[in-house]
């Protein structure tokens, strides 16, 4: 039987060797998932909704278990992996009370015999797929809006990390959500994400990851036309422009590109700075990031964990070798703790000048601790930069003038936008990218729309 060993990213050490689910134990989970759903979706709205807060309660109480858990597995700082907690308590919080608003609404009809009545009702079961670098909250984002409609669910989690959505569901299961409604299956990505396309009990697949992952899925899931939330690659560009308050700024683009050591899929990529104040805040920026630790992220006072494995580390350096080659300044950084024994890989927080768009670094996701500064001498050609790849997720800009900001708005092609905000990320707004970046939202009203089907009925003979 094939078993995946989870390994704490920081020490080498094996923290839990689990057993992948086999084809056929999968098929009776979704089978069972099928069952669940049928029961779930005549569960009515209220006691979905007291069940979720139930949930959310639960997981509260044994939030510092939890944020052990993802520390251990991920490598983010304790501090970070509490907050995760809470975040992603959020979204079941804020999916409780939206299980009891879906409404259905009476239309005027075109004829005096007639009445028109639109009512919505859960999709079915969804499966999803989620990522390493936010085990819990990526995982709770798909799983509460699915709940509050009246769908089953089942996630497969990363290979990396999958203790933590075990614990979640075990949690779940515990407050009283059956057993068949909320599971989970272990196993690699390529082989339960074709299960998850081929099922014909699967009505919907939600996935968060990279971008040629998803469009595999997407083709995939067109032979049984499942519906499709797809959350994606991104590659965020942060602007800085001249009359931004550069020691807030530096300090939101410390929030924004180093949490979770940049493995973040809207963490700032690309930092284009304003060429008259280019200078100043290079500099500003260099003093902040030479402040932060590197470590262990069960020690206390790091900033920085490990990268998650040796394919995210050579990625890093990788870029940052074609950067410096082709003329990059390093301000700080470039240094690397290294041991391949044990598979740790820690890169120190970088920061590189003298950046050009032929770089690397400049049109491929980075996943790591690296800032790149390029300069601009229009707003025009920010934006011409900023949107210059493909990815479409999250962006940043700095400014105090309304009109700068309003034109970096209308012209930015990304689905969330930070204006002097590194972390716009909450659970009632809605998540989503533009371009290859993903297809649907998460989070807020919008959020719980994926997972619902629109019924009309027209009756007749009234009269």
């Amino acid at each position: 039987m094939e078993t995946l060993k989870i390994m704490n990213p920081a020490t080498g050490e094996i923290l839990k060797e689990i057993s992948c689910h086999t084809e056929q134990e999968i098929k009776l989970i979704l089978e069972n998932g099928q069952t669940g759903f049928k029961k779930w979706a005549k569960v009515n709205a209220h006691e979905r909704s007291r069940l979720l807060k139930d949930w959310a309660r639960k997981i509260q109480e044994h939030k510092a278990e939890l944020a052990e858990i993802i520390t251990k597995e991920n490598g983010k700082p304790l501090s970070e992996a509490v907050g995760e907690i809470n975040y992603a308590t959020s979204y079941i919080d804020w999916y409780a009370e939206e299980a009891v608003r879906i409404y259905g609404r009476t239309i005027p009809a075109s004829s005096e015999t007639k009445r028109i009545v639109v009512s919505r009702q859960p999709i079915g079961m969804v499966a999803a797929i989620t990522p390493w670098n936010f085990p819990a909250a990526m995982m709770t984002r798909k799983a509460a809006p699915a709940l509050a409609a009246g769908c089953s669910f089942v996630v497969k989690p990363a290979e990396e990390t999958p203790l933590t959505t075990m614990r979640l569901i075990e949690l779940a299961h515990e407050v009283g959500i059956p057993t068949d409604v909320i599971q989970y299956v272990n196993g690699q990505g390529p082989v339960v994400g074709k299960l998850f396309t081929d099922s014909e009990f699967i009505r919907k697949i939600t996935f968060t990851g990279s971008t040629p992952v998803g469009k595999v899925l997407m083709k995939n899931s067109a032979e049984t036309v499942k519906h499709l939330t797809m959350e994606l690659g991104g590659h965020a560009p942060l602007i800085i422009v001249e009359d931004a308050d550069l020691d807030y700024a530096v300090s939101q683009t410390i929030i924004s590109k180093f949490r979770n050591a940049g493995q973040t899929c809207v963490c700032a990529n690309r930092i284009l700075v304003d060429e008259n104040v280019i200078e100043a805040f290079s500099e500003k920026l260099t003093a902040a990031v030479n402040k932060l630790t590197v470590g262990n992220g069960m020690d206390t006072n790091v900033d920085i964990g490990p990268i998650i494995n040796e394919k995210g580390f050579n990625k890093i350096v990788a870029q940052v070798e074609d950067a410096v080659a082709k003329g990059a300044e390093v301000l700080t950084g470039n240094k690397y703790d290294v041991n391949k024994e044990q598979s740790s890989f820690f890169v120190y927080p970088t920061v590189l000048k003298n950046i050009d768009v032929s770089m690397a670094i400049m049109q491929e996701e980075t996943f790591g601790p690296i800032a790149p500064i390029i300069s601009f001498k229009t707003i025009e050609e920010a934006v011409e930069i900023a949107n210059s790849t493909p990815y479409g997720l999250a962006a940043y800009f700095f400014t105090n003038d309304y009109r700068v900001g309003m034109y970096l708005h209308d012209h930015l092609d990304f689905g969330i936008i930070g204006w002097n905000d590194g972390a716009p990320s909450a659970a009632h707004s809605p998540f989503g990218g533009m371009k290859e970046s993903g297809l649907g939202r998460e989070g807020g009203i919008e959020g719980i729309e994926p997972y619902l089907e629109t019924k009309y009925l027209s009756i007749g003979n009234l009269v």
